[in-house]
């Protein structure tokens, strides 16, 4: 063994180009993978350290004990506790204060008359609590709010917005609300809670604007006296309290603020880079594969002699292994310092594009170090371990040989068994999508068609490659024959070659064809659904935004330009003990303005004890016409309401639905989430925008938009997914193009002496370098093709198997555009790759390129 070290240490140190690209694909794997897991846990301790800094002061929380959630939230709605109980609370011997926490939503408008925040992270308001232990933020600037209309906000939302002190906005609560900026706060030491914007109040304007009622909170901060522990203090509640509230210390308080944070968004945001991290380290595994292959390949002479000489099979194995070993070792160690950089870098950038994440130190914990070593590790001795065994597989004669060029290509078992594959492949896919819907199996048959598009490669490559590159024969006569003969001259290599630019490329092109058919569902859904003329909504997606006004409703209602106006609220309710969305609205005219489908029963005679549903939720429940159901309210009261209509469709409408009158009893704080608006026969969309436009202006002036403009903004967020998707995937086409790039400086050193008689007949160094760069460019040209060809199968995959899956229809949609400049980039990485490698090979010395052995 101390011969195959000595051997692979010699070997690296006269070949060290050989490995650059082999080192960097590592590297810039490890690395990303490696910064993701850092900011991650930096994320979650400044997180921790935030909410831990900002109620410190409280000791425990008086809360309703019961939350109902709904499907696709992880934070359910509680019960209102009256702010009476915090007389009983402080009575309890321990307490030191107590004090009413009342929270809604509120959106600040800024001094550009555009609202702030609400892309996702809530936008609220709350009474300010002037006891300011109590109070998680603390006052920077200015003073507390001592009379109605004046408030404080957190200072990232002034900022953002240009408030300052003293200035007058206004604050939807949803309705408009006009304010006085009296203070700044901040948050644990910060600007704000991450994007999230708060508004504090007086107590009296908090219960007038944000509750149903008044005399009510979301909770009871509480603060233990010297002495007594937070569990002491939760025993000492709990027996005060009435039925259906709780206590939990201020930890658990805490604990349950950093999850919430931690399901909802870092989780999320650590997954979604994890898999491009995956998809990088997929990418660099076939460029690291690659680069052993032909190594091994060009020492076929080599390795003979070593074995003519007495080296045995595991010895020369050993070698090509330790050579993998220490490159994969040295790329990983330093795609550890890499990543750590990144994580930095990304620490200092996310603030910068206005994500204000908790100011913390960079955690760099044990696993996060380990794992991404391991990884780096495992990927490239697996990469290399087929091209080391291949090594200790030569003969002692092929040190006879004159040359040792890898001329492997496609066998007949290699077809078959490709073949074979794809129709496996084709099968379990359409099972999964189209027989019997199943993401599992849907998943099954994708890695089936990637495995199978692999196995293919080197049978495709020679016909596709002959097809893409007969118009060089004419286009660049001799030139773009001899790029074209190169190119086929080895279709095993040609394409493990492409095969990493073909995963970069499909997975751009997947994610390119799924944004495409969430748009088009979105425009197939408010066509078939909305048969409105405008809709009014707040510019916000998530979480985010403050909603409408219920009363702007029946103001566009009295336009005489106006033949319906119907808004949509949203309420909570356990429907037969099962967390349930409801969509609060007039039947009627909900049913004049979208298309419900056929409807059983009647809309009309919904009453306050009556209830329509979905066929679809009335199957899975078993409910029909005339049957009961109870319902759960969060203010605890529970009401048996009677089935009376069952309609077909629901993408807009929700899948329950009850009016006004039957939701007012249970409300909190009431506001719209969409205001859809009809007008009169012989109105023009124009005219009619125009005076919904001028009536909304009274109501915080909310967007509004025609049916296809707002069809366009509901898919907004798909753009910036994109967008970062996009950016990120960058780093996998990078990591391809060094691929490509090093296998062409291989390929040259291989052909030096070919090179070398090609300038002796008379060909410029020019036709030399455009050879190289075409020949760069039909290997990307194959990976490109292949990678449309996988990431449009992947994409169709994903968008039937999201329909099975979903109550939703979802539609398919291949963006012609989107894709052509994907096709574009992919040809365009192709002659950037092939610019170095063409440049050294016609820097060769023609007589030195001939004598070469």
């Amino acid at each position: 063994m101390n011969a195959s070290v000595r051997l692979s240490a010699a070997s690296l140190r006269a070949h060290k180009r050989r490995f650059a690209g082999t080192f960097l694909a590592v590297f810039l794997g490890v690395a990303f993978l490696t910064g993701t897991l850092v900011m991650g846990d930096t994320l979650r301790a400044g997180f921790d350290t935030m909410f831990g800094d900002a109620t410190s002061g409280t000791d425990a929380v008086v809360r309703g004990a019961d939350a109902i959630t709904t499907p696709g939230e992880s934070q359910g709605v509680r019960r209102p506790v009256r702010t009476d109980l915090v007389n009983t609370v402080e009575k309890v011997p321990g307490v030191a204060a107590a004090a009413p926490d009342i929270q809604g939503a509120g959106q600040l408008v800024g001094a550009n008359g555009k609202p702030i925040g609400g892309q996702g992270p809530p936008t609220l308001a709350g009474n300010w609590i002037t006891d300011p232990e109590l109070n998680p933020y603390r006052l920077a600037e200015g003073r507390a709010p001592q009379k109605s209309g004046e408030v404080v906000v957190n200072r990232g939302t002034a900022e953002k917005g240009d408030l300052k002190i003293g200035d007058t906005t206004t604050l939807r609560t949803p309705g408009p609300v006009r304010v006085t900026i009296v203070g700044l706060a901040t948050f644990g030491g910060e600007d704000g809670m991450a994007q999230v914007t708060f508004t504090g109040m007086t107590q009296a304007d908090a219960e007038k604007y944000l509750t149903a009622r008044p005399g009510e909170a979301a909770s009871i901060q509480v603060r233990a006296g010297p002495g007594v522990s937070q569990g002491e203090l939760v025993d000492r509640l709990t027996p005060v309290l009435p039925e259906g509230v709780e206590a939990i210390t201020g930890q658990e308080s805490a604990q349950e603020n950093t999850d919430m944070i931690s399901s909802r968004f870092l989780t999320v945001f650590t997954l979604f880079l994890l898999v491009f991290s995956g998809v990088a380290l997929l990418v660099a595994t076939f460029s690291i594969h690659n680069t052993f292959a032909i190594v091994v390949a060009q020492r076929t002479r080599e390795n003979a002699l070593l074995r003519a000489l007495g080296a045995s099979r595991r010895q020369v194995t050993g070698t090509a292994l330790v050579e993998a070993s220490a490159v994969a070792v040295l790329a990983s160690a330093a795609g550890l310092a890499g990543g750590i950089g990144i994580a930095a870098g990304l620490r200092a950038l996310f603030p910068a594009i206005g994500f204000p994440f908790p100011d913390s130190d960079l955690v760099i914990s044990g696993l996060s170090m380990a794992l991404p070593l391991a990884v780096g590790i495992v990927v490239c001795l697996s990469s290399a371990l087929l091209p080391a065994v291949r090594a200790g597989r030569t003969a002692p004669l092929a040190a006879l040989r004159e040359t040792a060029v890898d001329s492997s290509g496609a066998s007949r078992v290699r077809a078959v068994t490709g073949l074979g594959l794809a129709a496996l492949a084709l099968a379990t896919t359409l099972t999964g999508v189209l027989v019997s819907p199943s993401l599992w199996l849907a998943g099954a048959g994708a890695v089936l068609a990637l495995a199978s598009f692999v196995v293919l490669g080197p049978v495709a490559s020679t016909t596709v490659v002959r097809v893409l590159g007969s118009p060089l024969d004419k286009l660049r006569g001799v030139t773009g024959a001899l790029a074209r003969r190169n190119a086929l001259r080895s279709p095993k290599r040609t394409a493990a070659t492409a095969g990493a630019l073909m995963i970069g490329v499909a997975v751009v092109s997947l994610f390119t064809v799924f944004g495409a058919s969430l748009k088009a569902t979105m425009d197939q859904t408010v066509s078939r659904s909305f048969a409105g003329d405008v809709a009014v909504s707040t510019p916000s997606f998530g979480a985010g935004g403050s909603g409408l006004s219920p009363a702007l409703a029946g103001a566009v209602q009295r336009l005489p330009q106006v033949d319906t106006a119907v808004g949509l609220g949203r309420g909570v309710a356990e429907v037969d003990g099962r967390g349930r969305a409801l969509t609060v609205t007039d039947p009627l005219a909900l049913e004049r303005t979208f298309d419900l489908g056929t409807i059983d029963g009647s809309l009309g005679d919904l009453g306050t004890d009556g209830i329509a549903l979905t066929r679809t939720e009335a199957d899975k429940q078993g409910l029909k016409t005339g049957d009961t159901a109870q319902l759960a309210f969060t203010d605890g009261k529970k009401e048996t309401f009677t089935v009376r209509a069952v309609y077909g469709r629901s993408e807009l409408a929700g899948d329950y639905v009850i009016t006004r009158a039957a939701w007012a009893p249970h409300r909190t704080q009431d506001s719209d989430t969409l205001l859809a608006v009809s007008f009169k026969d012989g109105v023009s969309t124009d005219a009619g925008k125009a005076a919904v436009e001028k009536v909304a202006e009274r109501y915080g002036d909310p967007e509004v938009q025609t049916r296809d403009e707002y069809a366009q903004s509901s898919a907004g967020g798909i753009d910036m997914m994109l967008t970062l998707v996009y950016a990120l995937l960058a780093l996998a086409v990078l990591i391809a193009l060094l691929g490509i790039a090093n296998t062409l400086t291989l390929a040259i050193h291989e052909r030096t002496r070919e090179l070398g008689l090609l300038r002796a007949v008379g060909q410029t160094r020019a036709q030399l370098r455009a050879m190289v760069r075409w020949e760069s460019v039909l290997v990307a040209a194959f990976g490109t093709v292949g990678g449309l060809a996988l990431g449009g199968f992947l994409g169709w995959v994903l968008v039937k198997a999201s329909d099975g899956a979903s109550d939703s229809a979802f539609a398919f949609a291949m963006p012609p555009l989107q894709l052509t400049a994907v096709a574009l980039v992919g040809l365009a990485a192709g002659a950037l790759a092939g610019l170095r490698p063409a440049r050294r090979a016609a820097r060769l010395d023609i007589l030195r390129a001939i004598a070469t052995e």
